[in-house]
């Protein structure tokens, strides 16, 4: 093939670059088919947070099998990228720069509006409807009768620094893989070392944020659905209870239509030290005239739990995504693949890294203390 070809007769790779960029690849297509029968299927199979529909299982597994096979297209062609091409955008605002360098900025753009609208639609309905705590103590409920109020996560979660615990731990584990991306991307472009020496430290720290990635989306699947049990001395720091209990087990859920927590039970406060009712409110004025018989307070919590779950779980699946990019950038770099010709790729995806990191940096105390 003459040097001038920009393609490549298989679209499957490995690819030669010194041809030029492999334009004829089906991996962007295959991936975009893919997640969207993916986002489609699972749509079908859930409704308000319960499983109901078995037939789309198998087209679920249909959909991950279809993205799998994209992420091997595309990994196989990447694979042999050594840095001799690196195709230039020639449109305006963004002629001469490196193509991929405009796309990645495009796409975070793309991403912060994604974010936005969910942050504007938190802060709209936070804004917008009255708070549990609100009506609890307003006295405008009966006991058995669910009423529409919204219930903050970070009344769960900022109860106790244990209940705190795991985000706290990820705000750190995802700050700390920041550095340590930057750290891959730094050796990766070390000219005065060693090949053996590179190849090891920056499949160190690449392998380090991916371990740090993991704990991450563990802790959070610990938060929402696990909890864990606290040794007995501990226990007199949470409220007297033996364990952390998770969102699920709380009943914190997209479709509770009927919520109940024992910060909105009037005999549960009246029994246990670190709760009592403000003597301003009007609930304590009306229990007090025997206006108001107390009781356990019930809430649709609906809309304020989604917007919690849609959010963290929106920024959870991006870190999802980067899992799956340092698990290849991870492999390629035990093999001796970054180099200063290509560690340029590291950079790329430590922009998408920095973002995700920063996104947390304001999920963490919008949705967690406040």
């Amino acid at each position: 093939m003459s040097s001038d070809h920009h393609d490549h007769p298989s679209a499957w790779g490995p690819h030669d670059w010194s041809h030029g960029a492999p334009h004829n690849s089906w991996s962007p297509i295959i991936m975009s088919a893919g997640i969207a029968m993916f986002l489609f299927t699972l749509a079908g199979a859930y409704q308000w947070g319960e499983f109901n529909d078995a037939g789309y299982v198998p087209l679920i597994g249909a959909s991950l099998l279809v993205v799998t096979v994209g992420l091997l297209v595309w990994w196989r062609q990447d694979m042999s990228f050594d840095g001799s091409y690196e195709p230039k955008s020639t449109g305006a605002p963004f002629q001469n720069i490196d193509i991929r360098k405009v796309a990645m900025w495009v796409f975070l753009m793309s991403e912060m509006m994604v974010f936005t609208s969910l942050f504007s639609t938190y802060i709209r309905y936070r804004l917008g409807i009255e708070s549990c705590q609100e009506v609890f103590e307003s006295g405008n409920w009966v006991e058995g009768s669910a009423v529409t109020c919204f219930e903050p996560a970070s009344h769960l979660i900022a109860s106790s620094w244990f209940h705190l615990a795991p985000g706290a731990i990820n705000t750190f584990a995802l700050i700390v893989s920041s550095f340590t991306v930057v750290q891959a991307l730094r050796y990766a472009k070390m000219v005065d070392i060693d090949d053996t020496v590179r190849r090891r430290k920056v499949t160190r720290y690449l392998g380090a944020t991916w371990f740090l990635a993991i704990l991450f989306l563990t802790l959070k699947m610990v938060e929402w659905f696990v909890g864990f049990p606290l040794p007995e001395f501990m226990h007199e720091y949470n409220h007297g209870d033996s364990s952390i209990k998770s969102l699920y087990t709380e009943g914190y859920l997209i479709n509770a239509d009927s919520y109940q927590h024992h910060a909105y039970d009037t005999h549960y406060i009246e029994t246990h030290e670190g709760y009592e009712l403000p003597e301003d409110s009007a609930l304590y004025a009306m229990m007090q005239a025997g206006t108001h018989p107390g009781g356990h307070m019930m809430a649709d919590i609906q809309v304020s739990a989604t917007t919690f779950y849609v959010t963290t779980g929106t920024h959870g699946a991006h870190v999802f995504g980067g899992i799956i990019g340092l698990t290849y950038m991870t492999f390629k770099a035990s093999r001796g693949g970054y180099t200063p010709d290509n560690a340029v790729s590291i950079e790329y995806f430590g922009l998408y890294w920095h973002f995700v990191d920063l996104v947390w940096v304001l999920v963490f105390p919008f949705f967690y203390l406040y």
